[in-house]
């Protein structure tokens, strides 16, 4: 059974998607831009900035849903400019610690709302018992 996640602490979805499904243990979070939630528009400040807003928007995501980064297994970067790589890699090292989740980065011709990158998650949910 799939259960809907969504929060007010992150901005809503921009189209016909939810902010994350959980599926039993197994947490699927959509991508996230570098949207300010309470504006719904893109951060000033560079690749860096909407870096650090995505992963405050994930972690968000994740709270509603009563996990945290720790739970993340897997996240995929999407970047419009792979020269970027080094300052997102900085920016996203801040938010996670060993073991890292497992990751993949992609180049993209382009992100919705002009964003320079985006980032998705799954993660496995802690059961509400902890085991």
């Amino acid at each position: 059974m799939k259960q809907v996640i969504a929060t007010d602490q992150a901005p809503q979805a921009i189209g016909p998607y939810s902010q994350a499904v959980r599926a039993g243990s197994w947490l699927f979070v959509s991508g996230q831009i570098g949207l300010n939630p309470s504006s719904g528009e893109l951060v000033a400040g560079g690749v860096v900035a909407e870096t650090t807003r995505v992963l405050d928007n994930l972690r968000e995501v994740l709270n509603a849903a009563g996990a945290s980064l720790d739970d993340v297994v897997r996240t995929t970067i999407y970047l419009a400019d792979l020269s970027d790589f080094g300052r997102v890699n900085e920016a996203y090292a801040a938010f996670f610690r060993a073991p890292y989740p497992a990751r993949a980065t992609v180049g993209v011709a382009a992100l919705p709302r002009g964003a320079r990158v985006e980032i998705d998650a799954i993660a496995v949910v802690p059961s509400p018992s902890g085991s």
